[in-house]
């Protein structure tokens, strides 16, 4: 896609740049890092250099971009916006979604900022999905077609929760797991190699899979990211099991997505924080952060 922000000139002068939307190339990579570490000030470049290299280690689907796209002024990378696609297991079928990491454009250039993303989420086969939309943000991500997917999230010490009987919690090994599918066994072995805590609980009714990702609050208070579970109501099934297995690597609390309060969890639940937004035909469950910027860039 291409545009010219003026016709010819009449007195010969030559006209201005180009404006154009392409994908991102693995040459652009250096830029792209540069782009964002103005965006999100609070990121340095090599935060961004080290998730996209660990994106591109991973399987390339066909006919889809690699990094995302950026919008390009006459050769310079002038705005971009990552999406990281992944083929994932979805209602019993295999489906692509792509999750929108982080778009940013350069002031001068923001009256083409919609559209970079207009472009780049056009593929009505593909789920989209926002998981650290800004507050400020929340309207401009709605008139981009984005709807609510997940309101807030919840903070809950499991280990204050009853133990599920007869139940067992333990790190993922990469070997056959009765009552793990293939992608399952996959996913955990993929994200532990990202850096993350990897999990199985047991019982008589079958194994469950879950992943964490560790983080600090204000670089103190140590809290588990849930990344991934089938269903949130096995983390409530699971919670006391799994708060004292985390307790015991150092973990005080755990974080996971969640449309209000869950009865019997010790927590509190907020909605300034963790909303999330999906265009596309199969919006993620809540606690499927699989394969998105938590685990490849913040692990």
């Amino acid at each position: 896609m291409q545009l010219n922000r003026n016709a010819d000139r009449l007195d010969g002068t030559p006209p201005p740049a180009k404006v154009r939307v392409r994908e991102i190339a693995e040459s652009d990579l250096a830029a792209v890092a540069a782009l964002l570490s103005r965006g999100f000030p609070f990121r340095n470049e090599s935060y961004w250099l080290r998730g996209l290299r660990r994106h591109a280690e991973r399987p390339r689907l066909d006919g889809y971009p690699v990094f995302g796209y950026c919008l390009d002024h006459d050769g310079r990378a002038v705005g971009v916006i990552l999406l990281l696609f992944s083929r994932v297991l979805a209602g019993g079928e295999m489906i692509v979604r792509a999750n929108v990491s982080s778009w940013y454009v350069e002031p001068e250039h923001r009256a083409f900022g919609s559209l970079l993303v207009r472009a780049a989420t056009r593929d009505k086969r593909v789920t989209y999905f926002n998981i650290t939309p800004a507050p400020h943000t929340w309207r401009q991500v709605e008139a981009q077609g984005f709807s609510v997917y997940c309101k807030g999230q919840i903070y809950a010490a499991l280990a204050l929760s009853r133990p599920a009987p007869d139940a067992s919690v333990s790190a993922f090994a990469d070997k056959a797991i009765d009552g793990l599918s293939e992608f399952e066994h996959d996913l955990l072995r993929q994200h532990q190699a990202f850096g993350c805590l990897s999990v199985v609980a047991r019982d008589a009714t079958g194994a469950y899979p879950f992943v964490f990702q560790r983080h600090r609050v204000k670089n103190t208070i140590p809290v588990d990211r849930l990344l991934y579970c089938r269903d949130t109501a096995d983390l409530a099934r699971f919670a006391g099991n799994i708060g004292r297995f985390l307790a015991r690597r150092g973990g005080m609390l755990v974080r996971f997505d969640a449309d209000g309060p869950v009865p019997r969890l010790f927590g509190w639940y907020s909605e300034q924080r963790g909303r999330k937004y999906v265009k596309g035909p199969h919006p993620p469950h809540l606690g499927d952060l699989a394969f998105t910027e938590a685990a490849l860039f913040d692990s």
